[in-house]
């Protein structure tokens, strides 16, 4: 059962928005996927309640903010986390990570504190089988600020796994409890060609 982990110490990076469309990705994919979310918000369990019946089934467990393993008969698990993950709280959490997905924004203030936070990760992971990667997110190409971040990215030990463009789509999505692969509209054609490379990380 792979457990993906979506962290970052910074709030409002995208972690709920890589979190909810993951798990909408693994459920059309007909996968038993739980979404469990340990950020004190309960963003990903506040989307999760919009989720159209009809839909392929998301599932959830009462973690009460806590760290605890998913019910049996789960096969794949995404795990939502707040800002300033660390110390226990990251322990417990690396403790089932097999994949951990950091987002960041193209900003100086995301890029130190993500700085500092890759390093921690790194020092936490309980075996070298634990994957990273980074996701930079809210990208619009030909700005200064995304050169900096690739360039900040490029100088990391955690490999670029996608990058996902500056748009309202996700948050039109997510008003109604949808993901990008519930939909299929050519208006989310460049969404969904961003997201290849991640989910072939994913699935890797």
């Amino acid at each position: 059962m792979p457990v993906i982990v979506v962290a970052n110490p910074k709030g409002g990076v995208g972690k709920s928005t890589l979190s909810t469309n993951l798990a909408g990705y693994l459920a059309a994919r007909g996968h038993a996927v739980m979404l469990g979310d340990v950020d004190r918000q309960q963003s990903a369990l506040t989307w999760l309640s919009l989720r159209p019946k009809p839909l392929p089934a998301i599932g959830t467990w009462d973690t009460h903010g806590e760290v605890v393993r998913p019910p049996k008969g789960t096969t794949h698990v995404v795990l939502d986390t707040p800002a300033g993950l660390h110390g226990k709280r990251l322990d417990e959490v690396m403790k089932l990570a097999d994949k951990v997905i950091i987002p960041i924004q193209p900003s100086i203030f995301d890029i130190h504190a993500t700085h500092a936070f890759v390093a921690e990760l790194l020092a936490h992971r309980r075996s070298d089988k634990v994957k990273f990667g980074i996701v930079c997110m809210r990208v619009r190409e030909g700005t200064l600020s995304a050169e900096h971040l690739r360039a900040f990215v490029d100088k990391l030990k955690v490999p670029l796994i996608g990058q996902l463009r500056d748009t309202q789509n996700y948050v039109h999505l997510a008003a109604h409890g949808l993901t990008l692969f519930d939909v299929s509209s050519s208006r989310f054609e460049r969404d969904h060609e961003q997201w290849k490379s991640i989910l072939e990380w994913v699935n890797a």
